[in-house]
């Protein structure tokens, strides 16, 4: 079809934008019709309705009579259909991320999600550094770099952000040192501190942590001043955050008087 190029790897570009967009507008008022969607993407509604049916079927909503609305409460896209989402934000935020590692042999972790992956691919050029994962995803592309010491925990994966959690994988990281960890999250705020969508993908990324010399938060503007299910930590555990220049001022400022050190990218 006219409307479905192909990228790469994964979905069509087109559809993958598509999928995004009737995430974001179902996590925010609930529910989307099919015209509406149509309309301000400028595709049929055939093509739409395609789009529902397939997200319907991963468990993501439920098709009403012109549209659809929210499955359940917690509502996580997984990680798949997250990957276009700020991506030009989040390579910033990495390239800027991959200057905190200094020296030849470090050891850096990493926890999952769409940033923490783009801090992975900034920093595969370096030389004999280790690096620390509990995601799958980052570990597939880090382990056919020679000059990478991939160290991959145990643990049950998430299907939604390719993680592994829970006693395994914690078990493993308490007996490991790092130099730095950079932690990927739903949300953060001066008040509820790090959050993301799941309680033991939090448990577990608080566990590596704690285990790192300098803590880094990578997180684009849409995550600033965003309240998730589970707390990892707060704001007084981690080093610093860095944001790209959409980031809300009142809330930046806010993270700044808890005592965070803030670094907000130029547009």
């Amino acid at each position: 079809m006219a409307d479905e190029r192909e990228p790469a790897a994964g979905l069509p570009v087109r559809r993958q934008e598509r999928f995004n967009r009737i995430v974001d507008l179902l996590v925010s008022s609930g529910e989307v019709t099919v015209t509406a969607i149509a309309s301000e993407l400028k595709v049929s509604t055939a093509s739409i309705r395609r789009d529902l049916q397939l997200l319907e079927e991963q468990g993501l909503l439920a098709r009403t009579h012109g549209g659809a609305v929210a499955q359940g409460v917690a509502y996580e896209l997984p990680l798949r259909y997250r990957t276009g989402r700020q991506g030009r934000e989040k390579r910033q935020i990495a390239a800027e991320a991959a200057t905190r590692v200094s020296g030849r042999q470090a050891t850096v972790g990493l926890t999952g999600g769409t940033t923490t992956t783009e801090v992975a691919r900034a920093l595969a050029r370096h030389e004999r550094l280790t690096v620390v994962t509990n995601a799958i995803n980052i570990a597939s592309e880090l382990v056919v770099r020679p000059a990478i010491k991939l160290v991959v925990t145990g643990g049950v994966a998430r299907a939604e952000s390719y993680e592994l959690c829970g006693s395994m994988s914690e078990e493993a990281l308490r007996r490991l040192n790092l130099d730095v960890a950079f932690v990927g999250v739903d949300g953060i705020s001066a008040a509820a501190g790090l959050t993301t969508h799941h309680d033991e993908e939090a448990h577990t990324n608080h566990v590596m942590l704690s285990r790192a010399r300098l803590v880094v938060v990578v997180a684009d503007s849409t995550k600033i001043g965003r309240l998730a299910f589970a707390r990892i930590c707060g704001v007084a555990d981690v080093d610093e955050l860095i944001t790209d220049a959409a980031a809300d001022p009142t809330e930046v400022a806010a993270l700044e008087q808890a005592g965070l050190s803030v670094t907000v990218l130029p547009a």
